[in-house]
């Protein structure tokens, strides 16, 4: 099995220990101070939200990558950010590594942006039609309902109702570190192509396949874009994309880093 050994090797190297740190004390504030008991809304401030939403800020494109949804939600990316961060960092030190992480959760920030710009403004078009529709108008409601609605279930079919669900897709919050942590992922499997990754800590798999196999699992998720999938397939896609086509260039003329 491949062994990675840099010198000066650090089990917990600087920028690492303080993301892990940060994400900490962002998912204790929202449990706490931005609770459901809590005196301020802590998605509305951070997390990213669509273009089109009148709570979208220009600070959400950094501060999303530090808030998450659940406890596995934040125990996943910072597992795998430890585990794949860590030796990057050793690797590059870590100004270099810290520019590699923001700009892979910028580029998969910005992926996702663009999706859901088009996403929301096809769902805007439509219920704007609705006013100037033609035919049944109830059922031209129902129809926009049951399009845009997570899970069919019995709701009012009205203006009201229509005007409830887009307001609630237009505010919908996306966060977490998952498109900086897959560009991680990407690098890493650039970089050591050759190295096992233990899946559930017994099946050894080269890193390579691994990236590739994950990387082919996303995309199908993006494009079947199932009804209730609240994962954003799309940005750990482009976080990939970032994190490989930098390792890419910064590695152009140094290809004796392959292990």
């Amino acid at each position: 099995m491949t062994q990675f050994r840099p010198s000066s090797f650090q089990i917990l190297p600087t920028i690492i220990k303080n993301l892990l740190i940060i994400n900490g004390l962002f998912f204790l504030a929202q449990n706490t101070i931005g609770g459901e008991q809590g005196w301020i809304n802590m998605d509305d401030l951070f997390a990213l939200h669509a273009w089109q939403s009148p709570l979208f800020k220009p600070w959400q494109f950094i501060t999303h990558l530090f808030m998450h949804g659940n406890m596995g939600h934040i125990f996943s990316n910072m597992f795998a950010l430890w585990m794949f961060g860590s030796i990057l960092e050793n690797l590059w030190g870590p100004k270099r590594f810290l520019i590699f992480y923001i700009s892979c959760g910028l580029g998969a920030a910005l992926f996702h942006m663009i999706v859901l710009y088009v996403e929301n403004q096809t769902m805007i078009n439509a219920f704007y039609a609705l006013n100037n529709g033609s035919g049944d108008y109830s059922m031209h409601i129902q129809q926009f309902i049951e399009k845009y609605i997570p899970v069919h279930q019995p709701v009012p079919v009205n203006m009201q109702t229509a005007k409830e669900i887009l307001s609630l897709r237009l505010n919908e919050a996306t966060v977490g570190a998952s498109g900086a942590v897959f560009g991680c992922l990407a690098a890493f499997g650039y970089l050591f192509p050759n190295t096992y990754i233990y899946l559930y800590f017994f099946l050894p798999l080269k890193a390579k396949w691994f990236v590739l196999l994950y990387a082919g699992f996303e995309l199908s998720m993006a494009i079947s874009n199932s009804a209730g999938d609240n994962i954003a397939h799309v940005a750990h896609l482009g976080g990939a994309v970032v994190g490989l086509l930098m390792v890419y260039f910064w590695n152009k003329k140094n290809r004796q880093t392959f292990y």
